[in-house]
């Protein structure tokens, strides 16, 4: 392993590999995150199918409800790729391209994620109150995970970039 530095003037004095394994643990950990409540989520989905009242659904509320089985289905698939890639390239000395590939995956694990989670919130309000109760509680989280997982951390990143300046 090579004792050279890398040039990001970050405050860590470390190699690309060092730096690459940390960031490897650090989507690990997220990954962790978002896998546990993706399952419950997901078991939740699953048990609706089999209580009595599902079968009072209008066809429209099981096509919405079977696409929340896919999304669900589809966000694990997403948030376990890094996994999948990590163990077909293990040995190969390609962390920082996994890292870049993890990445990618968790963003698009937390965009299909933010969808399960407003599409949920609108077939729960639909089933109990009404479709316009549901689409308006899906309006309001959806701007909530907007303002909390995209405005916040780019005013974030704008800052921070200005202070190193």
């Amino acid at each position: 392993m090579s004792n050279t530095f890398d040039d990001l003037d970050d405050g860590r004095p470390e190699t690309p590999a060092q730096r690459a394994d940390r960031n490897w643990n650090e989507i690990l950990q997220e990954l962790r995150v978002l896998q546990t409540g993706t399952q419950i989520l997901t078991g939740f989905l699953l048990a609706l199918a089999f209580q009595s009242s599902f079968a009072d659904l209008s066809p429209t509320q099981r096509t919405f409800y079977l696409v929340l089985v896919c999304l669900a289905a589809l966000s694990a698939v997403v948030a376990l790729a890094p996994v999948a890639l990590h163990r077909a390239v293990f040995h190969l000395q390609v962390k920082p391209a996994l890292v870049r590939t993890g990445h990618n995956c968790l963003r698009g694990a937390l965009t299909l994620v933010s969808l399960l989670l407003v599409g949920v919130v609108v077939f729960v309000f639909d089933v109990v109150v009404s479709l316009a109760a549901g689409t308006a509680a899906g309006v309001v989280l959806g701007l909530i995970i907007l303002v909390l997982w995209i405005v916040v951390p780019v005013s974030v990143r704008r800052r921070a970039r200005g202070s190193t300046r």
